[in-house]
């Protein structure tokens, strides 16, 4: 299935919604996705839409829990 490309314009705006950090965007042989440079958390991309949900997000090998992400991660507004 071929996906809709990521709008460049778009993906400089984004930031991971926990640790408020830049993302790199990597394609994988799983799929797409968006990458916290903080943390590591992985958020899909489907259809060419960033699914920024951390619920939605893989978890870093290491981190059982988003929570525990959370208080690992986790920068305030």
């Amino acid at each position: 299935m071929a996906t809709r490309p990521l709008d460049a314009q778009l993906f400089e705006m984004l930031r991971c919604p926990v640790t408020l950090s830049k993302l790199k965007h990597t394609t994988e042989a799983d799929g797409e996705w968006l990458i916290s440079e903080v943390g590591g958390l992985k958020y899909p991309i489907r259809d060419g839409i960033p699914v920024m949900l951390p619920e939605e997000a893989t978890l870093p090998e290491g981190v059982a829990s988003l929570e525990e992400f959370r208080k690992r991660y986790h920068r305030p507004r």
